[in-house]
């Protein structure tokens, strides 16, 4: 048997391997159990099993090794332990096999670094899937390469879900919710193929309706950005749930597959640039790849609800509060065609509580539903739940299902059904209304979340912005450098280089010197312990505030003199509207990255912040400001004045400049607070560090 002449690129390769044409199996039990599940799923390719200590195996023949395979697989099973796997993938890659799948585990997950090297090195440009993980199962054309039991059946089309675990995987194949699942990888420790390669793999498969991602981590940050930027071109939604999100979720991840789980902001920051609709759920994971995959991204978040019910209608309204979805008003003329359909005592409004008046007259619902549609919203909701067919007549029911189907149909615009109890549906229903392209959403709150992460994947700018050098591998590693910390004077003197305003102030080394400054400054003034190194002074008692006249300006520097070698002396910002923090670190696998927030000595209390991702633009940093939970404070909460937010967006932008012309060297910046002055009077710096670094080795 001679090699398959032109295996290609590894993308090409695993494609080959995801949906093959033809199997090699190589082990025992777990062998068996995957020709039984192709059977039974009815793959019709070729599949070969390889054992040397079996005659047959599941009722195939079996060959001793697999250099006696009469033809090349598109795709290998290779259930055996660690050291044969890694000779297995060595064969299989020089024979040209399209991939494979390594189930065993012993790897870089138990800190076998050296065999995890020797399996990349083995498989070559053969996409290895694993190791340490169940496979896959693509519900399309059939092929099972997985050891275990599952729910999925055929399709012809459908969502693919790449899953870091194994076991929610299985869970996941189980689900009776109406997602249609056409492919399921457990995508293990990512030896060669990722998340990102996957992603890239299915891009151009019409069959693929939408990407489910359960990732612990990425493997390639500027790979998985390139390729989001083109699942955005081929309108292919991606909705990811990031595990390891806490301190001991990140520690179980990364022990589980030695997966560097990184900052959860972070991935929240990139996943919203890049349109991905991020989760917090499994739940709200499958919704989201429901909606998306029957009706696609929505234009926008504009969206209507009925249900005959005044609770179901003020549960919608609560429940999607805090979510960035709106339910506009109806204008008048729409209110009129609306209510038109009803009878007078209904209050038309959205959510609409159409009450019961039209309940089991078919054609009266769907001219409501129709007329409601009307108003040209992105999506609207049908709340509907299913009596129970084992002891009630669901035809009712069942009907003005089909009267708003027939809505949906006349209206030209997406609609989806919503169970308040996933049990208060069938399969039968479920399957009925799919056929309409209306998915059924089960769980109000999961529905909402869903209705949020189509809205949001459907508003992504396009073309993506780049991201920064740091991010394709830029730079020096942070655990490189030596860091060095700035003086608060020298701080403030780089940064007013860069444009920023700070407080006229001066160095004072004794308290004659200092009650001199003072007074040049003009009371009030402010004093601060000075030198290289210190930082977080109040909490030391190392600052003086509102410090009005010599006599208080001499006890103050008498006080810090007596801690400190030197003090500053400025003048003290007044006027603020409110108080912020702007800073800037550095991640190993994303670079530098800026976060924007309350600030102060609460900070940390508080907890109110906002992460950025460069390159920065005004929209990016006015949606961060928006974020935030005291946002109306700088809009002029409750009469007060308004912050002048475009020099805040200034100030953003001109710390984005600081940083690019220290590339490289730039370890935290952290300016706390800037004082936001009103409209008009701009910001300043009332206190800043920054930390350079140096090459450990210089």
């Amino acid at each position: 048997m001679s090699p398959e002449p032109g295996a290609g690129s590894m993308i090409r390769r695993l494609r080959r391997c995801l949906s093959p044409a033809s199997i090699a199996v190589v082990g025992g039990r777990e062998v068996e159990r995957v020709v039984f599940q192709c059977r039974k799923m009815g793959f019709g390719g070729d599949i070969q099993v390889v054992n040397p200590r079996r005659a047959e195996l599941g009722g195939l023949p079996c060959v001793p090794d697999i250099d006696a395979l009469r033809e090349v697989p598109d795709a290998a099973f290779v259930a055996i332990p660690a050291e044969p796997s890694i000779e297995a993938m060595e064969r299989l890659s020089r024979m040209g096999a399209g991939g494979a799948v390594c189930y065993a585990s012993g790897f870089r997950e138990v800190g076998a670094a050296d065999r995890h090297q020797r399996l990349l090195a083995a498989a070559g440009d053969m996409p290895v899937i694993g190791p340490n993980c169940y496979g896959f199962i693509n519900a399309v054309n059939g092929a099972v390469l997985w050891p275990d039991q599952h729910g999925m059946g055929r399709c012809d089309s459908g969502v693919a879900i790449f899953s870091a675990s194994g076991n929610v995987s299985i869970n996941m194949t189980m689900q009776q919710r109406g997602l249609p699942l056409a492919l399921m990888v457990s995508i293990g420790n990512q030896a060669n193929v990722g998340a990102e390669e996957l992603l890239q793999a299915v891009l151009e498969d019409d069959r693929i309706t939408a990407v489910g991602l359960l990732i612990e981590g990425l493997r390639d940050l500027p790979k998985f950005v390139e390729v989001a930027g083109q699942a955005v071109e081929a309108d292919k939604p991606v909705v990811a749930l990031k595990l390891g999100r806490s301190a001991a979720g990140a520690h179980i991840a990364m022990s589980h597959t030695a997966t560097l789980a990184g900052e959860s902001g972070l991935y929240d920051a990139l996943f919203r640039r890049l349109g991905v609709a991020q989760v917090p759920d499994l739940e709200a994971f499958l919704e989201s790849l429901k909606l998306l995959s029957v009706c696609g991204t929505l234009r926008g978040n504009r969206i209507a609800s009925m249900s005959c019910s005044g609770g179901e209608a003020s549960m919608v309204a609560d429940l999607s509060e805090s979510l960035d979805i709106s339910f506009p008003p109806l204008d008048a003329q729409h209110r009129a065609a609306v209510a038109a359909t009803l009878n007078e005592y209904v209050n038309v409004d959205n959510p609409l509580d159409y009450h019961t008046f039209i309940w089991g007259d078919s054609a009266a619902m769907e001219a409501t539903f129709l007329a409601m549609m009307r108003g040209g919203y992105d999506l609207t909701l049908l709340v509907l739940d299913f009596p129970a067919t084992n002891r009630c007549d669901a035809t009712e029911w069942e009907e003005a299902a089909r009267a708003f189907a027939r809505a949906v149909g006349n209206s030209g615009y997406p609609g989806a059904v919503v169970v308040s109890m996933g049990e208060n549906v069938t399969g039968e229903i479920i399957r009925e209304l799919a056929g309409h392209g209306i998915p059924v959403l089960m769980g109000i709150p999961q529905a909402l979340g869903a209705v949020e992460a189509a809205s949001r994947a459907g508003r992504i700018r396009f073309p993506l912005p780049r991201l920064p050098s740091v991010v394709h591998g830029g730079g020096v590693a942070v655990e490189a450098m030596n860091p060095e910390t700035c003086s608060e004077a020298h701080a403030k003197g780089l940064l007013a280089e860069s444009g920023f305003r700070v407080p006229r102030g001066s160095l004072a080394g004794s308290v004659d010197d200092a009650v001199a400054l003072a007074g040049e400054i003009g009371f009030p003034v402010v004093m601060k312990i000075a030198g290289d190194g210190v930082a977080h002074k109040s909490e030391h008692g190392g600052v003086r505030t509102g410090i009005g006249d010599p006599a208080a300006a001499r006890e103050a520097a008498q006080a810090l003199l007596a801690v400190s070698e030197r003090i500053l002396v400025e003048e003290m910002v007044q006027g603020s509207v409110a108080e912020l923090i702007l800073g800037v670190a550095r991640d190993p696998q994303f670079g530098d990255y800026f976060m924007i927030g309350i600030g102060g000595t609460l900070v940390e209390l508080l907890a109110d912040s906002a992460i950025l991702l460069p390159p920065l633009s005004d929209p990016d940093v006015r949606e961060a400001l928006s974020s935030l939970k005291f946002a109306p404070l700088l809009e002029g909460y409750r009469g007060g004045r308004p912050a002048d937010t475009d020099a805040v967006i200034d100030s953003v932008m001109a710390l984005e400049g600081f940083v690019n012309a220290h590339c490289g060297h730039l370890l935290e910046v952290d300016i706390n607070p800037l004082i936001v002055h009103p409209r008009g009077g701009g910001t300043t710096v009332a206190d800043a560090l920054i930390i350079f670094g140096q090459p450990v080795n210089q």
